[in-house]
């Protein structure tokens, strides 16, 4: 081989081997620069719930829920309630700011289209004035209260979601709904017959007005899955609808529901 071939092989080596030695410097550099965009910062390689999948997230929600409690009054301690539908909300404001009110605001709605109240059975007659029993006529008694069906909605339901990190949410809210029974509800009367009770204006109402107001929690299965527990207090009144407004003054009810984030 010539003396100008090995000078020119020679050469070629050289700048070949500075070649590599730069392309692993750069690589190393890059590498590094990589791993630390990439890298994610610890604690939070996993989303847990629904409103840390994304910054400032306003998701929507739907599910199946079932509600039931007891009356909490003397006169209504013999109340039971028990119920099953549907729940749908929106969140329409976030805040994510640190601090004890951080999370967002919810407008939701929910509907029973099954609703019961087992309630105490008594007896009463319908009375009018007349000459008998001391100045009234009446029936013969009859049996009233038990078992009532119907259909309710709540569609104001006004949600504080207090967010974070982990697969607990607690919540906060203040609603109001409308109640539709098959018969007056509850049943009124007495057994000790007079007309203020048994007169022929002594009727509740088939419809009642239920205000409301709650805590619960959502625990999250999934971001986008959870399970909702909460407790209601629920007051139900006709607003003198009817003849009479016996309503229930308050009632706690405690409910479950599963829940699918979008």
């Amino acid at each position: 081989m010539s003396i100008g071939a090995l000078a020119l092989l020679a050469v070629v080596s050289a700048g070949h081997a500075q070649m590599q030695q730069f392309s692993s410097s750069s690589l190393d550099e890059g590498g590094e620069a990589a791993g630390t965009a990439i890298a994610a910062p610890a604690g939070n390689t996993h989303v847990a719930n629904r409103f840390e999948m994304h910054s400032n997230s306003l998701p929507f929600e739907y599910g199946a829920i079932v509600q039931g409690g007891v009356g909490l009054t003397e006169e209504r301690s013999g109340f039971k309630f028990i119920m099953a539908g549907v729940h749908a909300g929106k969140v329409l404001y976030s805040h994510d700011k640190p601090g004890l009110l951080r999370g967002n605001f919810e407008y939701a709605m929910e509907l029973f289209p099954y609703w019961q109240s087992y309630t105490p059975k008594f007896q009463r007659a319908n009375c009018v004035a007349g000459p008998l029993l001391g100045g009234i006529t009446c029936s013969p008694y009859y049996t009233v209260g038990g078992t009532f069906t119907g259909v309710t909605a709540t569609p104001i339901i006004l949600r504080w979601n207090f967010t974070g990190h982990g697969r607990i949410v607690p919540w906060a809210q203040a609603a109001g709904g409308v109640l539709w029974t098959d018969h007056k509800y509850p049943a009124f009367g007495s057994p000790t017959l007079n007309l203020t009770n048994d007169g022929p204006n002594t009727d509740a109402s088939v419809w009642n007005f239920t205000p409301q107001g709650g805590v619960g929690i959502h625990y999250f299965l999934s971001p986008t899955r959870s399970i909702d527990f909460g407790a209601n207090a629920v007051h139900i009144s006709s607003a003198s609808l009817g003849d009479k407004n016996p309503g229930v003054n308050a009632s706690v009810q405690f409910n479950i529901g599963y829940t699918f984030w979008k």
